[in-house]
């Protein structure tokens, strides 16, 4: 059987394919390095076309950064492409400081042409990427991701993607990012009527955004999996053990009940028990004195009322999924709920 890897554009065979990947993993070991795999749209950057920039937009054509020098730049007009591409805060120095402990690939749903320009803005030296650009044309599934096409042992490769259905075989070596929607028609593709970053003529701030808190993640990810007192082989370590055990670090030391979140049996098949269990926490299912979160869309309930008695934190959901795209817990002042009339639920 014949497997298109993206490694030089070659058709290399399975039996082929496993040798080649077992050497690569034992230089890239050597070196302390494992492997990153890195979506664009919405994780290292945002574009839209021409025709999709919303008149609120307009100004952006005045502020584009030249094509001449891109290191220095963050937005850019594509006019061969009709797009308009703006990078993400932070992006230099993570790509920078992540190639220290990673061997990088760029991995697009979106075409080749469009792949390689997104790889061209983002490394125009060609020193993070080289010809380690996948886009849709070199995928083996439709609508799909896989790691067939990389040429690194699944047991050492960490993937960075807003979005988690296109790794369905690839979970485990996921950190879900934020999803970075800087333009207008961004939001709107998602169901968002919330004005842009863009619109409100602002952007996330290096020093907190996403980029920056992932990349203490994989430092320590890299630092863990390379821990000197450790003994097992380096190469039958497995990087997703150790997301596994990192990410259960989070929110170790809280107990949560949730609250006015859904309705019926079975919570523990809930998208956000889950997620709280992934992160550390343990889950209740009725009041006790250990619960140390609610976690409600609303305050009114008897056990938010509750939580407001004993002292407890009272948040929102989103205290949850922020912890889940940032890997450290979030200050619960920030996700607080205002007291309100009781919804006796």
């Amino acid at each position: 059987m014949k497997i298109i890897c993206c490694w030089q554009d070659l058709k290399i065979g399975s039996e082929e394919l496993t040798r080649m990947r077992g050497a690569d993993l034992k230089s890239l070991l050597k070196r302390k390095k494992l492997y990153l795999v890195l979506d664009l749209d919405h994780t290292l950057l945002n574009s839209v076309k021409f025709m999709n920039i919303s008149p609120e937009e307009e100004y952006l054509k005045n502020h584009a950064d030249s094509l001449q020098d891109i290191q220095k730049g963050s937005l850019f007009m594509l006019e061969s492409m009709h797009y308009m591409t703006k990078l993400r805060p932070f992006v230099r120095t993570f790509l920078k400081e992540a190639s220290d402990m990673f061997e990088m690939y760029i991995y697009t749903m979106g075409g080749r042409s469009y792949a390689k320009e997104m790889a061209r803005l983002l490394d125009p030296g060609r020193v993070y990427f080289d010809s380690r650009v996948i886009s849709s044309a070199d995928g083996t599934l439709k609508n799909q991701k896989g790691l067939d096409v990389v040429l690194g042992a699944d047991n050492a490769v960490v993937i960075l993607d807003d979005t988690e259905i296109v790794w369905s075989k690839h979970k485990e070596n996921l950190i879900l990012m934020e999803r970075y929607d800087f333009f207008a028609s961004s939001g709107r593709q998602f169901g968002s009527n919330y004005k842009s970053l863009s619109e409100l003529n602002r952007d996330e701030v290096e020093s907190s955004g996403a980029l920056s808190a992932i990349l203490k993640v994989l430092k320590l990810v890299h630092q863990t999996f390379f821990d000197s007192e450790t003994e097992a082989n380096l190469m039958v370590r497995d990087v997703r053990q150790v997301l596994k055990n990192v990410r259960k670090e989070v929110l170790k030391d809280c107990k949560l009940l949730f609250s006015h979140i859904w309705r019926g049996e079975c919570p523990e098949n809930k998208k956000l028990w889950l997620m709280a269990k992934h992160l550390g926490a343990s889950c209740f299912t009725e009041l006790d004195q250990s619960v140390t979160h609610i976690v409600s869309l609303v305050a009114g309930t008897d056990k938010a009322h509750w939580a407001q008695e004993k002292g407890k934190f009272l948040v929102h959901p989103r205290w949850l999924e922020a912890a889940n795209y940032f890997w450290t817990r979030q200050p619960e002042e920030s996700y607080m709920l205002a007291p309100q009339e009781s919804l006796r639920q």
